[in-house]
C-alpha cells in the first residue's frame, strides 16, 4: 500500500492507492501502514483532482477498488449517476435503490464514502434544500457545488 499528502485547493488530502488503485481519500494529513511515496496513481488522482476543483475536470478517469458493505456499494453507484452539477435528496437516492425509507442510511453511506469527489456524495443534500453534512466540511461540500455549479 502507498499513500501520500499534500495540499489543494481545497486543504491538504491523503490519498490511499493499493495495487495500482485508488482505495481511499482523506481530508487532511493521515498516516497509513506503507509507503509514503507519490506513486503514479496518486499522482493521477492528484493531477485530475487539482483539474475538477479548478472547474476543467467534470468526470475522473481514475482506477479506484471500492471497499464497504453490500448497501454502501449499492450506494456509491448509485451516487455515481448524479449528474456534474446536479444535486438530489437522501430520500431520491432512497428511492433509487428500492428503499424509500433509508434516508438515513443513505446519510450514512455517504460518511463513509471512501471516495469522496470521485463518487459524488457532495452532490446529495436534504429534500427542504438544505447542503446537510458533509465529512469534509459543510464550506467544502458548499464550494464543491459551487465550482460545478458555475461550470456546468
Amino acid at each position: 500500500m502507498n499513500y501520500f499528502y499534500k495540499n489543494t485547493k481545497i486543504g491538504c488530502l491523503t490519498i490511499v492507492e493499493e495495487n495500482s488503485k485508488i482505495i481511499k481519500i482523506d481530508f487532511g494529513k493521515k498516516e497509513y501502514k506503507g509507503n509514503f511515496i507519490n506513486s503514479k496513481p496518486i499522482e493521477k488522482a492528484f493531477f485530475e483532482l487539482e483539474e475538477y476543483f479548478s472547474g476543467k475536470r467534470k468526470t475522473f478517469n481514475i482506477n479506484y477498488e471500492l471497499f464497504g458493505t453490500p448497501f454502501q456499494k449499492k450506494v456509491w453507484e448509485e451516487l455515481k449517476n448524479i449528474p456534474y452539477g446536479k444535486t438530489v435528496s437522501y430520500q431520491y437516492i432512497a428511492q433509487k435503490i428500492g428503499n424509500k425509507n433509508a434516508q438515513r442510511a443513505i446519510g450514512s453511506a455517504n460518511n463513509k464514502n471512501p471516495l469522496p469527489f470521485i463518487i459524488p456524495c457532495h452532490r446529495v443534500i436534504k429534500s427542504n434544500g438544505d447542503i446537510g453534512g458533509y465529512s469534509g466540511a459543510d464550506e467544502i461540500k458548499s464550494k464543491l457545488l459551487l465550482i460545478e455549479k458555475l461550470n456546468k
